[in-house]
């Protein structure tokens, strides 16, 4: 080997080495350099572009909702609303802005919570701090929001009830989407702070209110402030980089027109007023309209869609009178002797009674172990005047005859024991009872069929089903499902789609027995026995028949508790006029106020003054004031006759 060439070897293999390991090196930069600028290029601009760009919500219109002749029930009014952007607010603009809120200490941890909790991904966007301040507070955030960073007040529409507490159950309200409903709900376009239909209509038909929200990105400095000296290069950078607009207009939701009459339901809401609590419902016979639907006492949903105070929160849910719930739909209660329409006619639909047939009621009705007493000693009763005097011991043996799972397969002809259909979240069943229901629940006995039969036991209906189940027997059998919604529009007024009548089932009974119970329905109201003769209005131009009930809740109290108290029997009458060509069914229940006849019917009867005084103003006639009160004061009392006095003794009938 020659000198020297064993080193000249060695080194030019260290040189190799050495390129080799440059152009690798090169190679890897060039590769990584290609992948940062290339492939993820448009990602970690946009990462970039989110530290000074912010993103604006536009929030849509929610459409508007309007009884049925199209006056406004819900509509949207201006608001304040703070909005805090986290990537740009900062703790001391979290305590400055608690301080001017005048926040206490809970309220605002929870606000730093929900700043803390925002994704990395929304952290550029705007998040509703808290929504509808007053003038003052816009003032005073207005007057320091340079102290202020990542905080704005903006001018937003804000869901508005013009008419206060009508209806309120029937529309619903707002609250803010919670955290854990927006996981779920994210692919639906909901943000932190967006405020989501939570009762009634605005619950139900949120997806038609809602509309699609727009957006605006704004150019930022370092502290969220509105940078005015960007370039058109920039701006078209940034747009053609995200590819979406800056801008982008919101959609307004659809407007919903319900089959409510705006008059006839602040009519129903005034009669009902004198009372602590209970519920009614106005359908129309023909055609399942719902004309009325009230729950009484009500709340103001623009205290619930608005920022609730602990106090009124507290004040709500601890209310004995339970303002909350929707008594005409998720209540539901013993129907007492409105339910006497059941044994009567399965008995006559089963030829187990002849209508003319008589039994004898000498005012008790015996079992081994036990007695079933009536009010009084009837004598002799047929299937009629047993149903005008509201005769117990006859619908006992009645009952006894058609037995316990025969009176619930009418009962659920009648739509008993099922949802009515109408479409509101929360609506309760109701509940039959069968003898296989007894029996696996501590065993069936005879007592259980006779409670049935006069609508005690463990029968249980809403107000809504009764009203519509009377309303099937006026029209002669159609049983209707209820339609509360007629039309849904967009904002131009173009139908988007409209609801006709919807029939669920004809009655399985005969023309013959349902004239037959029509007819003794009519003589409870206008035959001198009958339980409600005292308190019917002979100046109405139509005859009303119906039937009272008086649902114990307790034993041994009978209804004579004046006032309000828990253990007082449910009062009832369910009612349909007029008798020759029925047009409307009304139902009414008093909470625990007593005797249905006595408390119950009162109420239906100013009712139907007040539907015939609307009726008059609506066809130009008259000078009824749409409340029932023709010349009247607004109470109801008007100019009209003198109300038959209430006898002090109990009636015979219940």
């Amino acid at each position: 080997m020659i000198p020297g060439a064993e080193g000249a070897a060695s080194g030019g293999r260290g040189y190799r080495l050495l390129a080799t390991l440059a152009v690798v090196t090169f190679f890897l930069l060039a590769a990584r350099l290609w992948y940062l600028q290339v492939l993820r290029g448009d990602h970690y601009y946009r990462k970039s572009a989110d530290n000074f760009v912010k993103e604006i919500q536009l929030e849509a219109a929610r459409g508007q909702v309007f009884d049925a002749h199209r006056r406004l029930l819900v509509d949207n009014r201006p608001a304040y609303n703070v909005y805090v952007t986290p990537r740009f607010v900062s703790a001391d603009s979290l305590a400055r802005l608690a301080t001017f809120l005048k926040l206490d200490s809970d309220e605002a941890a929870h606000l730093r919570a929900r700043v803390a909790d925002v994704k990395e991904t929304r952290r550029a966007q705007q998040m509703l701090a808290f929504p509808d301040i007053t003038r003052n507070e816009m003032a005073t955030l207005e007057s320091h929001k340079a102290e202020l960073a990542g905080v704005a007040v903006d001018a937003r529409p804000h869901r508005f009830y013009p008419q206060g507490k009508l209806a309120a159950h029937t529309l619903g309200y707002m609250n803010q989407v919670g955290a854990d409903e927006l996981a779920k709900q994210r692919d639906q376009g909901y943000r932190l702070g967006d405020y989501v239909g939570r009762a009634g209509i605005e619950r139900q038909w949120e997806s038609y209110l809602r509309g699609k929200d727009g957006f605006e990105r704004i150019f930022v400095d370092a502290k969220g402030r509105v940078k005015s000296d960007i370039d058109a290069f920039e701006i078209e950078s940034f747009a053609m980089l995200h590819g979406e607009p800056r801008r982008q207009e919101p959609e307004p939701g659809n407007n919903v027109v319900l089959t409510l009459d705006m008059d006839l339901q602040r009519m129903v809401e005034r009669a009902l007023a004198r009372h602590h609590s209970g519920a009614a419902a106005m359908i129309d016979v023909a055609t399942g309209r719902v004309l009325a639907l009230v729950s009484h006492p009500s709340f103001d949903p623009n205290v619930l869609t608005g920022r609730l105070t602990r106090a009124e929160d507290e004040r709500l849910s601890k209310d004995p009178f339970r303002p909350l719930i929707d008594k005409a739909l998720r209540e539901n209660y013993y129907p007492g002797s409105t339910y006497k329409v059941v044994p009567a006619l399965a008995a006559l639909e089963d030829q187990l009674l002849a209508p003319e047939e008589k039994m004898n009621c000498k005012g008790a009705y015996e079992l081994p172990g036990h007695t079933f007493h009536c009010m009084k000693s009837h004598g002799n009763m047929t299937q009629h005047s047993a149903m005008v005097e509201s005769c117990n011991i006859f619908f006992y043996h009645l009952g006894e005859r058609v037995g316990m799972d025969r009176m619930a397969k009418v009962a659920e002809d009648l739509g008993f024991g099922a949802p009515t259909g109408i479409g509101l979240g929360g609506e309760v069943a109701g509940f039959i009872p069968t003898q296989e229901y007894y029996r696996s629940h501590g065993g069936f006995r005879i007592g259980y069929t006779l409670n049935t039969a006069i609508g005690q036991g463990s029968t249980k209906v809403t107000v809504l089903q009764l009203a519509l189940a009377y309303a099937a027997i006026a029209n002669g059998g159609d049983l209707y499902v209820p339609l509360l919604v007629d039309r849904i529009e967009k904002p131009s007024g173009e139908v988007v789609q409209a609801f006709s009548a919807r029939l669920r089932h004809r009655l399985a009974a005969t023309p013959e027995n349902l004239a037959r119970v029509r007819s003794s329905l009519c003589g409870v109201v206008n035959e001198p026995k009958g339980t409600v003769f005292d308190f019917r209005d002979p100046d109405l131009p139509f005859e009303v028949c119906g039937k009272s009930g008086t649902a114990q809740v307790r034993k041994n109290r009978k209804g004579q508790v004046a006032g309000w108290d828990t253990g007082n029997d449910q009062a009832w009458f369910a009612a349909f006029a007029p008798a020759k060509e029925p047009k409307i069914a009304v139902v009414v229940l008093i909470e625990h106020g007593g005797l249905g006849g006595h408390v119950a019917a009162p109420v239906a009867m100013e009712i139907f003054r007040g539907y015939v005084a609307q009726q008059a103003k609506a066809n130009g006639i008259g000078d009824g004031d749409g409340n029932g009160n023709g010349d009247g004061d607004g109470n109801g009392n008007g100019k009209t006759r003198p109300r038959a006095k209430a006898k002090l003794k109990v009636k015979a009938g219940r």
